[in-house]
C-alpha cells in the first residue's frame, strides 16, 4: 500500500528570509509537516485494522483524522513550493504568467481586489486554517477559499494553486499574534511562476471531475 512521505524543501531554511525567518521554517517542515504525513499513514494502518477485524466502532474519528492529516499534508506540499526567496510582486505577462494574470482579473475584477480578497480569508481565519486561490473546475473559474483546519469549508473539486497558512505554527515565533502582518509580508515571497504552473495543470485536469454519466 502507497504511504505518503515528507518531500524535501525546495530551498534552504534560510531562503525566505526576512518574511520568514530559517528557525520557523525548520520547525514548520521538519516537525508540523513531518506529523501530518505521520498522522495520515498511521490512519491509512489503522483503517486497514479496522478492515481486517471488521470492527467499526472508531470510523468516525478515522476517517475525520484521514481527512485532517492529508488534507494538512497536501497543504504543506503546495505552500513551500508557492514560495521563493526572488517572488512576489504581481503576476505579469512579461514574466510569462500572463495567463494567470488575465484570469486574475477576470475572476475578482484587478489583481487588487483579488490581493484584498485573499488577504482577509487568510487573515480572519477563526483559529487555524488556510486562505487559497483555487481553481473551481465546474465553471473554470478560479475563487477564494478560507479553511478551516486543513479540510473544512472547501468546495468539491477544486483544486489549491496558492495557499496561505495562518496557523499560528507558520508565524509565532516571528510575528507573534500579528497574523495580519505575516499574510501581507507573504506576499513578497509568492512564487508566481509555481502558481501559473497549478493554474494550467488544474485547467487541463478539469474534465476529470464527472458530474453526470
Amino acid at each position: 500500500m502507497a504511504t505518503y512521505t515528507l518531500p524535501e524543501l525546495p530551498y534552504d531554511y534560510a531562503a525566505l528570509a526576512p518574511v520568514i525567518s530559517p528557525e520557523i521554517i525548520e520547525l514548520h517542515h521538519d516537525k508540523h509537516h513531518a506529523a501530518y504525513v505521520k498522522g495520515a499513514n498511521d490512519t491509512l494502518e489503522q483503517l486497514a485494522e479496522a478492515r481486517d477485524k471488521d470492527q467499526w466502532g472508531s470510523i468516525n474519528g478515522l476517517e475525520k483524522n484521514l481527512a485532517f492529516h492529508l488534507s494538512g499534508h497536501i497543504l504543506h506540499s503546495i505552500y513551500w513550493h508557492n514560495m521563493t526567496g526572488d517572488g512576489g510582486g504581481e503576476p505579469l505577462a512579461k514574466d510569462g504568467v500572463g495567463e494567470l494574470a488575465d484570469a486574475i482579473a477576470e475572476n475578482f475584477g484587478s489583481f487588487a481586489k483579488f490581493k484584498a480578497q485573499l488577504s482577509k480569508a487568510s487573515a480572519t481565519t477563526q483559529g487555524s486554517g488556510w486562505g487559497v486561490l483555487a481553481y473551481e473546475p465546474v465553471t473554470g473559474r478560479l475563487i477564494v477559499e478560507q479553511i478551516y483546519d486543513h479540510q473544512g469549508n472547501v468546495g468539491q473539486g477544486s483544486v489549491p494553486i496558492l495557499v496561505f497558512d495562518a496557523w499560528e505554527h507558520a508565524f509565532y515565533l516571528q510575528y507573534k499574534n500579528q497574523k495580519v502582518d505575516f499574510i501581507e509580508a507573504m506576499w513578497k515571497v509568492v512564487n508566481w511562476q509555481d502558481v501559473a504552473k497549478r493554474y494550467a495543470a488544474a485547467k487541463e485536469r478539469a474534465n476529470n471531475l464527472l458530474l453526470a454519466p
